[in-house]
């Protein structure tokens, strides 16, 4: 099980937009395709931003997520 949850991970992400605007993610596989993009980064070499307790790129990624040191940008940005 996915530890936060999926719907957690979106009220997390979408917690800085302003009433009235889009939510930047509005379902569980953009949260998904972002988390594999982040792990496939970290998998490449890049430094993870939290220390995780696993080590592994995707437990990373999502922990990431969780604590917003990263951001999922819209398509539009």
């Amino acid at each position: 099980m996915l530890h936060p949850s999926y719907s957690d991970l979106m009220k997390v992400v979408n917690s800085e937009v302003e009433e009235g605007e889009a939510p930047v993610v509005n379902s569980r596989y953009s949260i998904v395709m972002a988390a594999s993009k982040r792990a496939r980064q970290l998998i490449s070499g890049e430094e993870a931003y939290v220390d995780c307790e696993s080590g592994k790129p995707l437990s990373t990624a999502i922990e990431e997520l969780n604590e917003s040191r990263i951001k999922i940008l819209n398509e539009e940005a």
